[in-house]
């Protein structure tokens, strides 16, 4: 029986409000001391919508940079980040410092391609993910070029993603000749331009290119050893990097560019493969290697092949 002074479905005191079976919660009613339930996420933080279905990652934050993480721009294109500044590194050498493997890819003349004319190679330098690490340049006179064709002396300037020349390459001119033993190739690097951090020497056999890698003091740290016939139809053609004691650490790999290419330009491909803790001066000096190598064995004068046996010229 209700109590006087109040009617059914009336609050009493002392009773909570509204009684239970009489109302249903309106809108926004919640019991006192309870949060609202969830259901499975928590509340969205600040910056987001709905609470992304399940299976999707969130929306990225604002500012985010896949680049500044470490992530490959868009199609494996655009320029490696700059690392930071490391002790006792050259400048502009750091980013050998990252990696354990280099692709360098020799630019098409179309101007050589079609009349023979000889012009200044030019060179893209990526690491394995396709990123360009440098941009490398030949300087040399035209006279030169068409006279002496493969044999040339050169300047090769390496540029960074700043567009400073990180590195400098001398090829002096040398008599290439089976006859002329005590007057092999070489090459040597500077880093930064005029700072001598190694060089390239050619050394004698009958059959097989072999080059010595030697530091700023002229002794002799890695070696470099060819295959007897450079020319690989179909296939790459590579050359070996070891120790003085003969253990290979590495390898420097002309690679086969296609039909077309190889055939009608002397557009050439390699890849060079070292140790990632290896001194980042001799990772230079193997860099360097590649375009004295490219020069001797694969380097086309008039459309003409100039692949060689050992040091045959």
């Amino acid at each position: 029986m209700a109590q006087q002074g109040y009617s059914a479905g009336q609050p009493q005191p002392g009773a909570p409000y509204p009684p239970q079976g009489e109302y249903p919660p309106g809108p926004g009613y919640q019991q006192p001391g309870y949060p609202p339930p969830q259901q499975g996420y928590g509340a969205p933080p600040q910056g987001y919508g709905a609470p992304p279905p399940q299976g999707y990652a969130p929306p990225p934050q604002q500012g985010y940079n896949p680049v500044a993480q470490g992530a490959p721009p868009q199609g494996g294109r655009g320029w490696m980040q700059a690392p930071t500044g490391i002790p006792g590194c050259p400048p502009g050498l750091e980013y050998l410092t990252q990696v354990d493997q280099i692709l360098v890819h020799q630019q098409v003349e179309l101007l050589e391609a079609f009349t023979g004319f000889e012009t200044a190679n030019k060179y893209e330098i990526k690491n394995s993910l396709g990123q360009k690490v440098y941009f490398a340049a030949e300087q040399s006179d035209c006279c030169t070029r068409q006279c002496c064709g493969p044999c040339r002396n050169f300047e090769m300037k390496i540029l960074d993603n700043h567009q400073q020349e990180v590195m400098h390459l001398e090829r002096p001119l040398r008599c290439a000749s089976c006859w002329t033993p005590c007057c092999l190739q070489e090459l040597t690097i500077t880093s930064p331009p005029g700072t001598v951090i190694g060089s390239i020497e050619q050394q004698w056999d009958m059959l097989y290119p072999k080059f010595d890698v030697k530091n700023e003091h002229g002794d002799t740290v890695l070696k470099i050893k060819g295959p007897c016939f450079t020319c690989n139809a179909c296939g790459d053609v590579e050359f070996k990097v070891e120790t003085k004691e003969g253990t290979e650490i590495g390898k420097i790999s002309k690679q086969w560019s296609g039909l077309v290419k190889e055939y009608f330009t002397d557009a050439d491909n390699f890849g060079v493969q070292f140790p990632m803790d290896l001194d980042v001066k001799m990772k230079a000096c193997m860099l360097g290697a590649v375009f004295l190598i490219d020069f001797m064995f694969f380097e086309e004068t008039g459309n003409q092949d100039n692949q060689r046996v050992g040091v045959w010229q």
